[in-house]
């Protein structure tokens, strides 16, 4: 595995740099073909992704496959414009004959660890802007879901230079690997505990890294909700991909003058998935374990169970049912910890401030909800979480959105993906300044003369360092310091 790794990295270093060089319009033609693939594939990604991961193959194609190619037609369509150097206007009486061009540079070689939750869907959207953008890119996939890692990087078969995009397999000990080889960024989402081993290790050697570790989010569901649509969209919200998602709905909050309508509904709607075509078992038997620790905790706190979603015989040992409680102890791993897991905890609260307060007493930061009728007040609310997307009355889809930026704060890490935003991590800067001056020297070379250090004193008064009367008398010594600079005073 070392060797791979090592083999692979060198690959990229070597082939990154003429990569890079070529055009962009190249490296828009090169990958033009991979939407069509993605789409021609879709029965293909779906099988795999349900065989590795369990979820429904409606699921997988709903979140593995469309969105990745909208993904790919927006980064194609905007490469342009988002790569276009910038021109910079200077000065013309403080920097004469002088302009600057600022240009996105690739990063260079690029690790890329991504889970097995979303294993197509997360790696793509770091996978398109990084090599669009000249980088070279190693990547490991989950462990868990090695065939679909294999079958992504397939994706780009006869597309791209050798080395430019490596596929590595293995465990954590791959990972680390990677992280400790010539790499300019580490790209990772994961657990926080990993996420802050590689923060360390990027640290120690100043090399950029891009975290993205999980979340708790939180619903809040106010009184003036539309109570049908909040309670389908946050059965959802909670328990999409059996919750299987940084961005589940893992609390819900709830103003007690809706609160018994809206637990009504969400547990008649959960009381009625199905397993298989509504949902499907955990991908691991480490996150079956870690969620049903979870709810034994809530209810021997006095959580309430008020619905399980009925699980056939065949369900297997990794299956739990999507289960609704009435929380009133947020002390638990439940309501603290991240769960992942198909598990939807409402807790009543007395209003609008409560929802927020107790929305924010997390250490993590991804993603929320309000739901509302009135989107005023729900902005308003919006902007008193701390999290990196709040959406009104609609949840987690945003990250299926290539133009919206996904991040977040606290323990979720500072990483971003989508948007343009993102570019700020898989590329950087580079001005390219020109000067097109025929004078001798600059007035702030040397030597360092009584006319230049007279000219600075009269600037800093001239900016605003003197009175109106000592302004006036600035501008007539900068204009005598002038003409003595000029004439090699």
């Amino acid at each position: 595995m070392a060797q791979d790794v090592t083999e692979s990295l060198s690959r990229a270093r070597a082939a990154q740099p003429a990569f890079a060089a070529l055009p962009l319009s190249a490296r828009v033609r090169a990958l033009r073909p991979l939407a069509s693939r993605i789409l021609s594939r879709a029965d293909e990604i779906a099988a795999v992704v349900r065989e590795e991961t369990g979820k429904p193959e409606t699921e997988a194609r709903l979140a593995e496959v469309l969105p990745n190619a909208d993904l790919v037609e927006h980064w194609l369509a905007e490469a342009p414009r988002l790569f276009e150097a910038e021109e910079l206007a200077l000065d013309p009486l403080a920097y004469p004959s002088k302009g600057a061009v600022v240009e996105r540079v690739a990063r260079g070689v690029v690790a890329l660890i991504t889970p097995w939750n979303f294993p197509v869907a997360i790696p793509l959207r770091t996978l398109v802007p990084a090599l669009l953008a000249g980088n070279a890119v190693v990547w490991k996939p989950s462990e868990v879901t090695p065939r679909s890692g294999a079958l992504v990087a397939s994706l780009f078969d006869g597309l791209l230079p050798h080395g430019a995009l490596s596929l590595v397999q293995g465990a954590g000990d791959v990972g680390a690997l990677l992280v400790d080889g010539d790499v300019d960024l580490v790209v990772f989402t994961g657990s926080v505990r990993t996420g802050k081993r590689i923060a360390v290790a990027c640290a120690e050697r100043l090399v950029a890294c891009s975290l993205e570790l999980g979340g708790k989010d939180a619903a809040i569901v106010l009184a003036d909700a539309d109570v049908e649509r909040a309670a389908n969209g946050v059965a959802w919200g909670a328990l999409t991909n059996a919750g299987q998602n940084c961005a589940s709905i893992e609390r819900v909050y709830v103003e007690s003058a809706v609160a018994e309508a809206f637990t009504k509904r969400v547990t008649e709607l959960v009381s009625g998935l199905r397993f298989g075509v509504d949902f499907g078992p955990l991908t691991t038997d480490a996150q079956a374990e870690l969620v049903r620790s979870h709810l034994a905790d809530a209810r021997t706190s006095g959580a309430e169970v008020l619905a399980e979603a009925p699980l056939p015989p065949e369900a297997g040992p990794r299956a739990v049912a999507p289960t609704v409680l009435r929380v009133t102890d947020e002390a638990t791993p439940l309501m603290r910890d991240e769960t992942i897991g198909p598990v939807l905890p409402i807790v009543v609260v007395a209003n609008e401030g409560a929802a927020v307060e107790r929305a924010n007493a997390s250490r993590f930061g991804l993603t929320a909800s309000i739901w509302s009728k009135h989107l005023g007040k729900a902005e308003q609310l919006a902007r008193r979480l701390r999290v990196g997307v709040v959406t009104i009355n609609n949840h987690g889809f945003s990250a299926a959105v290539p133009s919206l930026p996904w991040t977040g704060t606290g323990e979720t890490g500072t990483g971003i993906t989508n948007s343009p935003h993102a570019l700020a991590e898989l590329t950087r800067p580079r001005v390219v300044l020109t000067d097109a001056s025929r004078a001798r020297r600059e007035l702030w070379w040397y030597p360092y003369t009584p006319a230049l250090e007279a000219i600075a004193r009269a600037m800093a008064k001239v900016r605003g360092g003197a009175g109106p009367l000592g302004r006036v008398a600035a501008v007539f010594a900068l204009i005598g310091a002038f003409v003595k600079r000029l004439s090699g005073g």
